[in-house]
């Protein structure tokens, strides 16, 4: 995971500098117009595995955006050991762990292009940051994945994230992105029990996040 954002992180920049390079040879361009709805999904990935995201966005003017997202995915604690069970091989186990955890959280919030006047429409980077209300879920580790979940509990508080991204193409009707989003989500009261006798109040983290969605 880490291999992966410091590639990101030195792609993107190597994709900036080739684009403007390509625009001191090329006559200038109208700046492209382009759907101002966009609706799509989200692929997560970070340090607690993949989750999965829905996203809706409207566009207010060329630089400014809104939207809303909504996200699933599973925090894991940092003391967390795995191993397979030697009885059966397919068997990944963890060592002390009494409750698997799932975080939902629903996000408003706005996006601002930069570098607009800089870069050809191909690359769009922005910045983002969303706020809004997070459901955390706790499901017994004893049970069965799915089986779990009848034993479900939650939890509700409050998160929200920053991001930096990009959107890459000039199709009219289908939008792809990237975007590296740092949560902050944080439970109150005594947290969530993931090890016996060890409770996590922060359960937010570095997500990378792939956007691939419809524009209209």
């Amino acid at each position: 995971m880490k291999k992966l954002l410091l590639f990101i992180c030195f792609a993107i920049p190597l994709m900036e500098v080739n684009s403007q390079e390509i625009g001191e040879f090329a006559e200038p361009e109208e700046s492209k117009v382009f759907p101002n709805n966009s609706l799509g999904f989200d692929i997560m990935f970070s340090e607690g595995g993949i989750g999965l995201g829905v996203f809706y966005r409207r566009q207010l003017s060329q630089k400014f955006t809104i939207f809303s997202d909504f996200s699933f995915s599973e925090a894991k604690d940092d003391q967390e050991f795995e191993y397979i069970n030697p009885y059966y091989p397919y068997e990944v186990i963890t060592y002390g762990k009494k409750n698997r955890i799932f975080v939902l959280p629903l996000n408003f919030g706005l996006q601002y292009r930069i570098l607009k006047e800089t870069l050809s429409d191909n690359l769009r980077p922005y910045l983002n940051f969303g706020v809004g209300p997070s459901m955390v879920v706790t499901t017994p580790y004893e049970r069965e994945f799915f089986n779990a979940f009848g034993k479900a509990q939650s939890k509700f508080t409050l998160g929200g994230y920053v991001g930096f991204g990009a959107n890459f193409g000039l199709d009219n009707s289908s939008l792809v992105g990237l975007n590296i989003r740092y949560y902050v989500i944080k439970v109150f009261g005594d947290g969530v029990e993931s090890l016996y006798g060890k409770y996590k109040k922060e359960l937010g983290g570095i997500f990378l996040t792939i956007n691939i969605g419809m524009m209209y």
